[in-house]
């Protein structure tokens, strides 16, 4: 539900404009990280807890060289984020936008 005082997307535009070019090569920067079915894969399987990369790796199917790939590539993305404990690193997702975008694109692609 929208807060009293926050603006959907189209709202946003019209009131401040498209973003700047920088806004806009961000944008489509973060859309190419998408553009992996296993980087999607890795995301859902965070959905709902925190992994490290064993765990991550035996629910993808992917050997450890291929999800921690992954993985440092989302980090800097800013889609998931880390903590460690002792020499085992856990990841999550960063936050619920990434959730979000998933949904949304999942929506989009199975309408009529």
């Amino acid at each position: 539900m929208k807060q009293k005082n926050e603006l959907t997307t189209a709202e946003h535009i019209e009131a401040f404009g498209a973003p700047d070019e920088e806004k806009l090569f961000e944008m489509a920067e973060l859309f190419k990280v998408f553009a992996d079915s296993t980087r999607i894969r890795i995301l859902y399987a965070m959905f709902d807890h925190e992994m490290n990369v064993s765990q991550i790796c035996d629910k993808v199917d992917v050997n450890i060289s291929a999800a921690s790939h992954q993985l440092r590539l989302l980090k800097q993305s800013k889609l998931v984020k880390c903590r460690r404990e002792g020499r085992k690193a856990y990841y999550m997702l960063a936050d619920d936008h990434v959730k979000t975008i998933i949904g949304m694109a999942k929506e989009h692609i199975e309408e009529d």
